[in-house]
């Protein structure tokens, strides 16, 4: 089986390994394969045209997307106090 991840670049490339974390294009958001509100989003019928998926937290920070405050508060927390204070929000 073959799964489609996003790379650091935020291109799409075929991996014979699940990605570890899952995200939103749009919102450019990633966070844990069972958070609440992108499974709440997905069984509304939303949010799978846009779903995107990372081999690890590292790749999705460096393409660009923040942590999910719902299933990642921490994360989240220490992410948005960065911007805060101007630093990279990457790795």
């Amino acid at each position: 089986m073959t799964f489609v991840l996003t790379g650091a670049d935020g291109r799409p490339y075929p991996s014979v390994t699940k990605g570890e974390w899952g995200g939103h294009r749009g919102n450019r958001i990633y966070g844990r394969l069972d958070c609440p509100a992108a499974l709440r989003a997905i069984a509304k019928g939303g949010y799978v045209a846009n779903r995107v998926f990372f081999a690890d937290e590292w790749t999705a920070l460096s393409a660009g997307y923040r942590p999910c405050a719902r299933c990642c508060p921490v994360r989240y927390r220490a992410w948005k106090a960065a911007v805060e204070r101007g630093a990279t929000a990457t790795p």
